[in-house]
């Protein structure tokens, strides 16, 4: 009984060290998820200025300067693609979902493709898949390490630019939502084609006072398109950083019910055991002094 009873105790424990493994991992995914989904909400307030701002270059020196969205899958370059993971396990199926989704993406706009994967897991995963890898970048750990990280995107886009003129870029990662934890997103952003520039002219002006480019034209325009770029590739590894953290929250709850159930299950068979126990030694003095009592 009593090694049976220290089993139990022992097993206890190791739940017990377990839960508190678990609810100090909530406690920083829950964290983490606050700082990257304000910083996912503050670049909405900038990106709205530099689309106004494309806009107004727009309706005054026209789109000439822009690249233009090449027609049909066979005469289009090798396209590129970032695809957003995560290093850190405890995620789910984060990696997998969105790499399916890139793979299945690409394979129906392109034959060829150049892709970086952010995360060496989501590496991993699409090299098992079969796609051509061009570079391996490491995932942010903090708000403030996303911008070198949109840096070194950026340079390597323009690298595979300058090497097939007209090159596409595409973003692939998981973007949080409301009825679930987060859901796979595909987003073009470069060649800039005719029709999104003509929403992007015909957005209406927040004043009255329309307004003008000074100096010189074509240099603002792309000075725009830079923080373009640059908002836009930082809100989708921000949304990625938060969709991890809501995975892997939600995964820690799940495991935080599984070690209650678990510890409750424990505690009742110690407890059961505990008090067999207990009765058995009633009995036996019990036993023992009704013997005694009839000599």
């Amino acid at each position: 009984m009593s090694d049976t009873a220290a089993s139990l105790g022992r097993k206890i424990n190791s739940a017990g060290d377990l839960q508190s493994v678990v609810r100090t991992m909530k406690a920083l995914a829950a964290s983490s998820i606050g700082q990257y989904e304000q910083s996912a909400r503050a670049l909405g307030d900038y990106y709205r200025t530099v689309e106004l701002g494309l806009g107004a270059c727009f309706r005054v020196s026209g789109p000439a300067t822009l690249p233009v969205k090449r027609s049909g899958k066979n005469d289009a370059p090798a396209i590129g693609a970032v695809v957003f993971g995560s290093d850190q396990g405890l995620v789910g199926q984060f990696n997998d979902t969105v790499a399916d989704f890139a793979v299945k993406t690409l394979a129906e706009l392109t034959s060829q493709s150049h892709v970086w994967a952010v995360g060496e897991r989501v590496h991993a995963r699409l090299e098992d898949a079969g796609l051509p890898l061009h570079g391996l970048f490491t995932v942010p750990n903090s708000v403030q390490a996303i911008t070198p990280l949109v840096g070194q995107i950026l340079v390597e886009h323009e690298t595979h630019r300058d090497e097939a003129e007209g090159a596409e870029l595409h973003l692939f990662y998981n973007r949080p939502t409301s009825d679930s934890v987060y859901t796979p997103v595909h987003q073009r952003l470069l060649p800039l084609d005719k029709t999104w520039r003509h929403e992007l002219a015909g957005l209406p002006w927040p004043s009255k006072n329309l307004p003008e480019v000074l100096g010189d034209r074509t240099a603002t325009l792309r000075a725009f398109l830079r923080e373009y770029l640059f908002v836009s590739i930082f809100r989708a590894c921000a949304e990625s950083l938060a969709s991890e953290n809501a995975s892997r929250l939600a995964a820690m709850e799940r495991a935080d019910r599984n070690i209650d159930e678990l510890l409750a299950d424990l505690n009742g068979n110690f407890h059961r055991l505990r008090q067999s126990g207990i009765d058995e030694e009633l009995f036996d003095v019990i036993f023992g002094f009704e013997s005694l009592k009839e000599d």
